[in-house]
This record gives structure tokens, sequence and C-alpha cells, in this order.
């Protein structure tokens, strides 16, 4: 059974045979449906490609250049402002405000229609923002689109939080104004307000130069972000970065804000205000004031303390003026070097009474003297010889009651008595003498006292170089101005000018080795042509130095309190501290060498 059973399974099976389909002929009525159909897809292909190309090419083509263009808008930037060493006043920095739409709030890697939730978002902007979530969450509100969460992003601040890639945040750029000098040059600059509107200083006066060229920018970009060489505008790609350079140096203005403002807080004075001046060219080094206010915080302060007064504010310059007159009596040969005035301490000039500042007579004096002791009588018997005309026209020459030819801001004209009310009335020739019964601004009178500086040229005071592009410095202006006054005669008055420092009431500003001449003056305060009782004016002037004048220093200070102020007391020892620091950042050569040497080993 076995055997037969094994023989049984090992038998070879029959192989089935394939099956034979026969070909059966296509009926030629289904051929002509497939070729019918073909030909009608390939008609609608066509019809298509000539829609396209014929009937929507133009919309198409204005499709795909909007999505291919990048359009930039101007942020409206402004050009930075330097001093004269390339020291930031004045700048533009770029800011961010971050906006916020919940509705649309997704974070990397979620599924594009989830909403992550306010609170999700406020977690992750909390920490960039150095802000507590719960300050966030209560900003957003449950508000929809819409939300400012901040105003002033810094970009390191902006590449965080873009760097999160959340969807439903804005970051919207603008330029801010930033002033890193602080309150130093606020009274010459001035601000922009939040709307970035100009309201004093040159931001005022040449708001038009400080903005930059800018331009919108349609940039067509490939696929791939590559930029497209054709449809550019010309200049696209221009880049602006000129400067404003002033003429100002931040060391020297430093220190005269400092040291106006601790005489000002001394003396418990109104106001005060300090120039220095290159009296070759105009340039102005230093033109302080205090009090004064942050640009950067503008908001914080009184507004009247936004303009310059030593460029805007009229004041009776007093005995600083004296130089000045004693020029014009040389100059018409009125007077002669080596003449004496007889002092007798009070004269009656058309019923009124002049005094000197003491009261006292001084006797037969020669004009040096005149200055040491501010004789306000010896003034007005040495003038008495230039006549009232060719004086008043000499004034009026000297432009007392004309706006100064500069480019600060907001410069105000003088005010001067008609010539009729000059040449009838002989109190007013008289108190003119003396630096009264007139008034101008300190500008006005540092611009003439540079004048007399620099042998007779009326320079014109200025605080710019102009635009410079880079890093790159603008070169000191070349001398210039009206010639005036006879070389000789302003040396002469010089000579005067230093046996003040050296003798008489400017010793304070005395330095070793240094020829210096100056005027110190006390005067009167009017206000609407009435004299206020006790209110004075206290300023000291200096030139220096006087073998080669090359500076001239005005110290001005506004009612200051107490029996004891005096030019001399006052503005004196802000003088000395300006001169000192000048000497030294201007590298000025001793006068006389010996004598520097001689202190130095004392």
């Amino acid at each position: 059974m076995k055997g037969l059973s094994l023989h049984a399974n090992t038998a070879p099976r029959r192989r089935a045979r394939p099956r034979v389909i026969p070909l059966a002929k296509v009926p030629s009525q289904r051929l002509w449906i497939v070729f019918l159909i073909l030909c009608s897809g390939l008609v609608g292909l066509i019809g298509r490609m000539a829609w396209l190309q014929l009937v929507q090419a133009n919309q198409l083509e204005a499709r795909a250049r909007q999505l291919q263009t990048q359009q930039s808008q101007p942020l409206g930037q402004r050009r930075p402002i330097v001093d004269r060493n390339g020291r930031l006043v004045a700048m533009d920095e770029k800011r961010f405000r971050l906006w916020a739409h919940p509705r649309y709030f997704n974070f990397p890697g979620d599924d594009p229609n989830h909403i992550r939730p306010a609170g999700d978002v406020a977690e992750r902007l909390s920490e960039a923002m150095a802000k507590p979530a719960e300050h966030l969450l209560k900003q957003m509100d449950n508000r929809q689109s819409g939300v400012k969460l901040a105003e002033g992003v810094d970009p390191e601040t902006a590449a965080t939080i873009g760097g999160f890639g959340i969807s439903g945040l804005d970051l919207e750029p603008y330029p801010q104004r930033v002033y890193p000098q602080g309150s130093l040059f606020a009274n010459v600059v001035g601000f922009l307000n939040d709307a970035r509107v100009p309201q004093a200083g040159l931001e005022q006066s040449r708001d038009r130069e400080l903005l930059r060229y800018e331009q919108a920018r349609k940039l067509r970009r490939g696929a791939d972000g590559t930029p497209l060489p054709d449809d550019l505008a010309p200049g696209v790609f221009f880049g602006d970065d000129l400067r404003l350079q002033l003429t100002l140096d931040s060391r020297l203005q430093e220190l005269t804000v400092q040291a106006l403002a601790a005489q000002v807080k001394k003396w418990n004075a109104l106001k005060g205000a300090a120039i220095v001046m290159d009296v070759t060219n105009g340039e102005l080094l230093v033109l302080a004031s205090t009090p004064t206010y942050d640009p950067n915080l503008f908001w914080k302060f009184n507004p009247g303390r936004f303009r310059e007064w030593s460029v805007q504010d009229l004041y009776e310059p007093g005995s600083t003026f004296k130089p000045i007159n004693l020029a014009l009596a040389l100059q018409e040969g009125a007077i002669n070097p080596g003449d004496r005035v007889h002092d007798v301490g009070r004269l009656q000039i058309g019923g009124w009474p002049i005094n000197n500042h003491d009261k006292r007579a001084n006797g037969l004096i020669d004009f040096a003297t005149v200055l040491q002791v501010s004789s306000n009588v010896g003034m007005v018997q040495a003038m008495r010889h230039l006549e009232d005309d060719v004086y008043w026209n000499w004034m009026k020459r000297l432009g007392i009651d004309a706006k100064p030819d500069t480019d600060l801001p907001g410069a105000v004209a003088g005010q001067l008595k008609t010539k009729e009310q000059f040449t009838t009335q002989p109190i007013e020739p008289a108190t003119t003498a003396f630096g009264q019964g007139f008034s101008l601004t300190p500008l006005k009178l540092v611009q003439l006292h540079a004048m007399i500086a620099n042998g007779g040229r009326l320079v014109s005071p200025h605080i710019t170089r102009g635009f410079r592009s880079g890093h790159s410095l603008a070169p000191a202006a070349s001398p210039s101005g009206q010639q005036l006054l006879k070389p000789d005669v302003t040396k002469t008055v010089l000579s005067w000018m230093e046996s003040v420092v050296d003798e008489g009431s400017g010793k304070g500003v005395k330095t070793p080795g240094y020829r210096i001449g100056g005027k110190t003056g006390t005067a009167q305060k009017a206000l609407n042509g009435i004299y206020l009782p006790g209110a004075k004016i206290c300023s000291f002037v200096a030139a220096l130095p006087v073998e080669k004048p090359r500076y001239v220093v005005l110290v001005v200070v506004d009612e200051p309190q107490g029996e004891n102020a005096y030019g001399s007391t006052v503005a004196v020892p802000v003088a000395k501290q300006i001169i000192d620091a000048l000497l030294v950042v201007e590298k000025v050569p001793p006068s006389k060498p010996a004598e520097v040497n001689k202190a130095l080993k004392s």
C-alpha cells in the first residue's frame, strides 16, 4: 500500500493549456470617437493658450509683476549732525512699533488653521520685551486685531521677536531722532516732536537740508529672491551719507555749560550765556546758555527754554561796549592815543545826571585808565569830541539795529534811537558812550569785539561748516569780513584792554605767559525802556592772545543777586575757566614762554 501511495504521489501532472483570445476588429466608429475627443482637447488647449496670450496677457503680466516686485516707502530719515571733531550731536536710529493681531496667532510648525491663544504669545514675548506676560495680555484685552504692544523697540529686540516667526505679529520700522549729547547742544540744535516736526534750532531752520535723499523703491525679484535688472528707477541704490558739521567743540561746550550753570546757581541768577568765537572767520567754538533742556525729553521742560536767548534777547551791553566806542573815536580822529580826559565823577547832560558806578572822581586819566576803572564820565568826555551825526552813522554802519548775517536760527536785530533823537537829545549820545540807551544781543557784541581783535574786519558769526560725506571733516573757513576800522586803531584799543586784565577789573582771567585783553561790564537792566531797580546784567569780554588775536570770549549773567555782584565777580570766574580750557584744547602757544616756566617752577 505504501509503495503504491508513493508511486501515485510522484506521478507527473498535466500542464494547463493557455487560453487563446482571438483578435477582434475595432469598429471604425469607435476610432472616430477617440480621434474626435483628442482633437477637441487639442482645440481647447489651443483656445485656452490663445485666450491667455491675447486676451489676459496684460492682466496676468501685471499680477506677476506685483508678486515679483518689492516696494518700500521712504522712512523720512534725517541726516546726522556732528561737532567740529566729528562727535555725534544728532542722529536717526531705527526703531520699531510692535503690532499684534490675535486672530492670526500661529507658531512655526502649527497647523495652518490653528489659532494660538493670546496667552501663549504673551508668554513668548515676555522675556524678549522685559515685560510681564500679564501686562501684555491685558494690552491685547481680547481684541482681534490692531493692538499696539510697544513703541520704540530697539533693533536687537525687534530681531529677537522677528526670529520667533509668530504669525500675527508685525514690526513696523520708523526712524527716531536721538541726541547723544543730551542738553549740551539743545540751545543750538533744537529737537523734533513726536510727529517728527522740527520745533527749534537748526532742526527747524535747516529742516529741508537735513532730510535725507530717499525715494520709494520698486525692485523686481525672481522666484529665488534674486534681483532682476530691469525696470530699476535711477538712483534706487543711492546711499545718502551726508552729515551737517558744526563749528562747535563738544569739549569746550561741556566745560562752559558746567562752569556757567554753577555760577548762575551760586548767584541765584535768572540765566547765563557764554560765546567763544574765532575772530579770523567768525566760527563759534562755544555757544552755551543755562538753564537749558534735554531734547530727548523735551516734553518735560518749559517751552520758554527752547530759544537761545544769547541770539534772540536784547540787552544794554554797558561797559563792555566802551572799547568799541573808543575805537570809533580813534577811527574818526576825534581822540588821539595819548590824550587824557578829566573825570570829575559826575556830569549833568540835558538835565540828566551821569555818575561813575562808584561815585568817585578819577581826575585826569588816559584812556587805558578809563577802561581800567570803567569811568562813565571819562567815556562821555571822550565821545563828546565825535560829532553826534557821525557817531550815529557809525552805530548804523556797525549794524546795531540790523539782523546779523549769521546761520544761527532766530537771530534778531538790535534797537537804536532814530538819528533825529540821537542828534537832538544830548542825553542819547552821552548814555551810548558808556553802553546804555541802545540794545543788542550777546552775539552782536561778540561780533563787534571780534572786529577789534582781528584788525577791523566785521566777520559773520556762524555755527556750521556745511555738509560732508562719510566720516570726512570740513576744513575751517577762510578769513573773511568787511574792513571797517584801521588795524592801528584796533591794536591801540587792544593794548588798553590788556591793561584792564593786567591792572584793572579783569585781573581774574590773568594767565601766566599769555597776553589777554578784556573788559568787564555791570549794566542796569531795562524792561520796556524803564530801568528795573536793583536788576543788572554782569558780563565780561576777552580777546586773546593780544599779540595775534585769535579768539573772543564773552560771558553774560542775567540778574545775579547780591550787593557784590559785578562783572569782575560773576562773569570773570567763568571766563577764566573757559580761557584756560581754550588755551589747552586749541594748543595756543604762550606769549611769554619764560613767564610760563617761572610759574611752573614756583
